[in-house]
C-alpha cells in the first residue's frame, strides 16, 4: 500500500495509538496532509514539537461536534477513527458521556465522511465490544454496527467503512503495565482484581500496522481481528514487577475475567486468514460481490477467547515487545 500524496485524518490523534500512527505514516510515506483531530490543545502543542513535518495539520475539535468534523474532513481521502472514551470505570460512572462520544460521535464521523467525499474510514474497536457487559463495550459494539451499516448510507460508489478490533495495548495510557510499574516504585504491592484473569495483548506498533493493512485491504463492512497472543495477568505482574507482592482487590463493575475477540455467533460470517480473522457483513446491499472468498471458513461454535487461545506470551517475549515498541 501507499499513503503518498494522500490526506489522512486521525480522530483522537493525540492518544497513544494516534501518536504511533503519525510516527509510522511519516516514516514510511509522504502524505499530502496528515491531520490530527482531538480536544487536547496541550497534547497537540507537544505533537507539533515532536513532529515538525510540513504535512502535519492540527484541528482542535470533538467528534460530538458534527460541523467541526465536516470542516476538518474537507479534502480528506482516509480517516482513522480512534477517538473514544475508553476507561471502563469512567464509562460506568459516566454512561451518558460514553454514549455521546462513542456512539453519537461515531455517527457524526460517518455523516461527515459521506458529506465530505472521504474514500475510506477505518474505525478502531476493542475486544470489549464482543458480548459486552459494560457501558464501554456496549457503546463500541453499537459503534461497530454503525460503521458497518454506514456503507448502506454511502451507497455503491461512496465512502467505505470498516472496523479493526483488537485487545489490550501494551504500554498505552491506561494500560495496567505502567500502573504495575508505578505500584512497584511506591510500596511494592501490585493490585490485581482477579488472579484468573487473561487478556489479549498487542503493541502500539502492531496495532498501527494492523489498522493500516486493514485500511489497504478493506472492501467495506468488514470487522478485522488480528491473531494476537494472550497472557495471564499474574504472569504480566511477575514479568514487569517480579519483586512485588500481589494484592487481590476483587473484580470491578463491568470487568470480565476473560475477553473474546470473535464470538460464536460471529463465526458463521467470518473467515480465517493466516494472521487474522475477517468478519464479513451479514447484510451488504452496497455491493453484489462477496469478498474474502479466499479465507477459510470457521468451524461451528468457533470462539476466539483469551483463555482458550493457542498463543501465549512469555515474560521474555513481553519484555522484548515493550523494548521494540
Amino acid at each position: 500500500m501507499t499513503l503518498d500524496d494522500r490526506t489522512i485524518l486521525v480522530t483522537g490523534g493525540t492518544g497513544s495509538f494516534g501518536r504511533k500512527l503519525v510516527e509510522t505514516v511519516l516514516a514510511r510515506w509522504r502524505p499530502r496532509r496528515l491531520i490530527v483531530f482531538s480536544r487536547d490543545e496541550l497534547k497537540q502543542s507537544e505533537m507539533r514539537r515532536d513532529f515538525p513535518h510540513d504535512a502535519m495539520r492540527f484541528f482542535i475539535g470533538d467528534v460530538r461536534d458534527p460541523e467541526r468534523l465536516r470542516r476538518a474532513m474537507h479534502g480528506v481521502d482516509d480517516v482513522i477513527h480512534a477517538a473514544a472514551l475508553k476507561q471502563v470505570p469512567a464509562c460506568e460512572y459516566n454512561p451518558f458521556e460514553a454514549v455521546k462520544t462513542n456512539v453519537l460521535g461515531g455517527a457524526n464521523v460517518i455523516d461527515a465522511a459521506i458529506d465530505a467525499g472521504v474514500q475510506r474510514v477505518m474505525a478502531v474497536s476493542t475486544d470489549k465490544a464482543v458480548s459486552p457487559i459494560n457501558i464501554y463495550g456496549a457503546t463500541k459494539l453499537c459503534a461497530e454496527k454503525l460503521f458497518v451499516q454506514g456503507n448502506s448510507y454511502s451507497g455503491v460508489d461512496g465512502c467505505r467503512f470498516s472496523c479493526a478490533r483488537y485487545g489490550n495495548v501494551l504500554g498505552s495510557r491506561g494500560s495496567v503495565i505502567p500502573l504495575f510499574l508505578e505500584q512497584q516504585e511506591n510500596d511494592g504491592v501490585v493490585t490485581v482484581t482477579d488472579e484468573r484473569m487473561t487478556r489479549f495483548w498487542i503493541t502500539r506498533g502492531q496495532a498501527v500496522d494492523f489498522v493500516l493493512r486493514c485500511l489497504d485491504g478493506m472492501h467495506g463492512g468488514e470487522v478485522f481481528v488480528p491473531k494476537i497472543p494472550s497472557m495471564r495477568i499474574t504472569d504480566v505482574v511477575r514479568a514487569v514487577a517480579p519483586e512485588c507482592r500481589i494484592k487481590v482487590t476483587g473484580i470491578r463493575p463491568g470487568e470480565k475475567v476473560h475477553e473474546v475477540l470473535v464470538a460464536e455467533d460471529e463465526a458463521h460470517y467470518a473467515v480465517e486468514m493466516d494472521d487474522m480473522f475477517v468478519i464479513r457483513p451479514a447484510v451488504h446491499p452496497w455491493t453484489n460481490v462477496q469478498h474474502w472468498t479466499e479465507g477459510r471458513p470457521l468451524p461451528a461454535g468457533f470462539r476466539f477467547s483469551s483463555d482458550t487461545n493457542t498463543r501465549w506470551l512469555t515474560g521474555d517475549e513481553l519484555h522484548r515487545l515493550l523494548r521494540e515498541d
